[in-house]
This record gives C-alpha cells, structure tokens and sequence, in this order.
C-alpha cells in the first residue's frame, strides 16, 4: 500500500530509542499516523514540529498497519510559532481539534481551513477571528452545525444578534429582544459576507458561542475536557489585540 499527499504536522511522540511517530492532517486521507524511522535525529527534528507543512508519502504492506512516512518539507513554520505565545497555543488548539475526527477519515475542508489558520496565526488580528471560524466548520463536519443564515423564529435574513442554545439558530435582534437573557451573544463578524472588524469582545462573545456548543455536543458527549491550549490562545489573542499599535 502506498498514496503521497499534501499535510501538516500536527504532533508526534516517541517510538522506540531513534523513530517518531508522527501524527499529520492530510488533504485526501484525513488525520494519519505513521512512523519516521530516525525521526529523533537532530538532523530531522526540525522538519518534524507541529504547523510545517510537508508532501507525505506513507507506505505499509496492509492498509490497516501503522506504516511508514517518507516527509519532503513544503512551508516550515514551526520556528515562527514558535515565538509566539499566541500561535504556539494556537497550533496546539488546532491539533486537539483535529483530533476529535476519526482517524483516516477524510476532510478535505477542514484541512484547507487548518492550512488558513496556521499561516496566520502570528496575526493576533486575524488569528482569533479564523481560529473561531475553524471551530464552526469542524462542528459542521462533525454533524452539529450551527444555521446563521436566518433567524429561526421570523425567516429574517438582517440585524442577526442572538443564537438559540437549543436549536443553533440564529435570532435576530427584535425577535429575540424578550428572551435575550437566556440568548447567546452572535457577533457581526461571523455574519458578515465579507471582511469585518473584530473587536475583542467580539472575539470573546464568538469563542463563548462555539464553546458552548462543542463542550455540548463534542467534549462532555465524549467525557472530555476542553484543551487547555483553548483558552491559553484566547488569552493571548486578546492581549495582543488590546496592545496599540
């Protein structure tokens, strides 16, 4: 068995006294495992940190065995993250949500989308308001997607304010107006059709959105934890945005 596709790392651990295996985030074969004989080596390492982007090609003599990866680096990022407090947390965030799919199942979208978020991802800026995006997409493949297209109670397509906690609709803000309390906040930003300021609150109000529905649906379905790394990212996506210019 033998396929080659395009990939980023998103970890790896150690195997035996030399090798590693290293876990990637394919385009066509999903998330994937496979074993880096001499992956240890300081030679390798470099190439094998999570965020760089490589060309894979795994081979294995059965199709449900570990195997082996041959990696060419692409774009190597892992050293930029690396200063940063920010995409450190972030590439970390992107790994444990990526690891909520089966394994070698495949999600050519979330993989661009991941692409997206790690190429940015020293971009406070950008980086919160993607990383947010990121997570709405991954609750669609995952079969719990949001509809923010529409408000749920009258069909309105404007002035979109409010998710409902049960339904994952959107609310717009006269409809909801009497049950806001109990209505989650739906920054503009996620409705906008094209590029729209996101201020920090903002930021905040959509983090709290989409936790509430992966810790809903996702992690306490699974009887586990949200990452740490989740609100590590936050709060340094945060400071940086509050810093001036």
């Amino acid at each position: 068995m033998q396929w080659s596709d395009q990939a980023i790392i998103i970890g790896t651990r150690k195997h035996g006294e030399t090798s590693l295996i290293v876990e990637l985030m394919t385009r066509a074969h999903g998330r994937h495992l496979g074993l880096v004989r001499g992956g240890r080596s300081r030679r390798v390492q470099p190439l094998l940190q999570p965020g760089n982007r490589v060309e894979a090609t795994w081979r294995a003599r059965l199709d449900e065995h570990l195997g082996t990866y041959a990696l060419e680096p692409v774009s190597l990022h892992a050293a930029t993250l690396m200063q940063s407090g920010c995409a450190l947390a972030g590439i970390q965030l992107l790994g444990s949500h990526l690891r909520l799919l089966p394994e070698r199942d495949p999600h050519g979208a979330l993989y661009e989308a991941a692409c997206i978020v790690a190429d940015h991802l020293t971009e406070p800026s950008l980086a919160g308001p993607l990383m947010v995006r990121f997570e709405l997409r991954l609750l669609d493949e995952l079969g719990f997607g949001l509809n923010l297209s529409r408000c749920a109670g009258s069909g309105a397509t404007d002035d979109l304010a409010y998710v409902s906690p049960k339904s994952g609709q959107a609310v717009n803000r006269e409809t909801g107006a009497p049950w806001a309390a109990k209505l989650l906040p739906l920054p503009a930003f996620l409705t906008a059709r094209q590029g729209r300021h996101c201020a920090p609150s903002d930021l905040e109000d959509a983090f709290r959105l989409t936790g509430f529905f992966l810790d809903r649906d996702i992690w306490a379905a699974r009887g586990i934890a949200p990452p740490e790394s989740r609100e590590s990212f936050l709060r340094a996506a945060l400071r940086a945005m509050r810093e001036p210019a």
